[in-house]
């Protein structure tokens, strides 16, 4: 999970910062029209994580805020607050807190296939990091081990985007993003100076999403990350599988995914349905040992097993259990939590 992490003085600034910016906003679209009603959604959560018979529990806020201002500007943002309770190795636990901005960034819908974007926004690297990172959208508590490969040491960029739609067809449509970030060593918008792009081809009929990712890191030593993925949702089942495979310098490694719910038994509302099983297998491969890039510096493999539970009222039970193999130890990890979902208009809609 990446977080900005900032000194009390720089938190209170930041949160004067973006209290103005969402004021301003709220005013502006507030006149706008009931059409263009500001959203706040995101998550609640509380998670344990027990490597090797030790608890750690982790409470969190993730809030997104989603601000039209007209019909071609929207200003988007995440925030998180998290606590941390992990032991001590003794007799107690520490304790430990993080509040930051995940993001902020400003949408201009230019035209039906270009937008432009800018600000501190999340690097489009492969899929992750965009579509599964919200607390209340990925079906396993932890990312995958190569999840912060490609992202360099923020998992953000300062700066500017241009996504959209490039081709669409009835069968199959082909989308893309490209970006350039500044560098920036402020505590609260920290990046690195690099640019990159990801390229998606979409089969309608198959329900099938390919797609290929590059950033080159233009900081210090200069590195190329590559990266592809593979979403797959067949048609008329409740059965979803993803992928990638990411690339750099010193790593590369995989993940795949898949999950299914039935609806044999009373639909996916029915006390069956509402059940999710999960796996998911991952590997890690050393290039050498120089830098880490946030990946084990051992050959690593994992398997993690999950079985969630899909509540009414936007509410969901995780569980995992995961067996870790490498050279230097073997471990099994326990995971819990339970998420609550919400989503609400900031004022009514006339």
């Amino acid at each position: 999970m990446l977080l900005h992490t900032f000194t009390r003085r720089g938190a209170h600034a930041l949160r004067l910062a973006s209290l103005g910016v969402s004021l301003l906003a709220l005013v502006v679209a507030h006149r706008a029209g009931a059409q263009d009603t500001p959203l706040l959604s995101g998550g609640v959560g509380f998670f344990t994580n027990t490597p090797g018979g030790n608890t750690s529990y982790f409470p969190i806020i993730e809030p997104l805020a989603a601000l039209p201002v007209g019909p071609h500007l929207l200003i988007e943002s995440r925030a998180a607050l998290l606590e941390t309770w992990s032991p001590n190795g003794q007799s107690g636990y520490d304790h430990s807190h993080f509040i930051g901005l995940t993001y902020l960034q400003g949408d201009y819908f230019a035209t039906p296939h270009l937008t432009v974007v800018a600000g501190s926004y999340l690097l489009p690297f492969g899929t992750y990091n965009e579509r599964l990172s919200p607390i209340w959208i990925g079906n396993f508590q932890d990312g995958p081990l190569i999840a912060n490969l490609g992202l360099l040491s923020t998992g953000t960029g300062l700066g500017g985007q241009l996504r959209g739609n490039a081709i669409s067809r009835a069968k199959y449509s082909i989308d893309y993003t490209t970006w350039f970030s500044a560098r920036s060593n402020n505590s609260q918008f920290s990046a690195e100076r690099s640019f990159g792009g990801r390229s998606s081809l979409y089969l309608h009929e198959q329900r099938l999403e390919v797609g290929l990712s590059y950033d080159r890191s233009l900081q210090n030593t200069q590195e190329n990350f590559y990266g592809t993925h593979v979403w797959w949702e067949p048609k008329d089942t409740n059965f979803r599988l993803r992928s990638e495979f990411a690339r750099g310098h010193h790593a590369q490694g995989y993940w795949i995914e898949a999950d299914y719910r039935t609806a044999a038994y009373g639909g996916l509302n029915s006390f069956i349905g509402r059940f999710e099983p999960l796996f998911r297998m991952q590997q890690t491969f050393r290039r050498d040992t120089i830098v880490s890039d946030g990946l084990p510096l051992v050959n690593t493999q994992r398997a993690d097993f999950g079985l969630d539970y899909n509540l009414p009222h936007n509410v969901r039970i995780l569980t995992s259990y995961t067996r870790q193999f490498s050279s230097t130890s073997n471990e099994n990890i326990w995971e819990t939590g339970i998420v609550y979902c919400f989503l609400f208009p900031v004022w009514r809609g006339k």
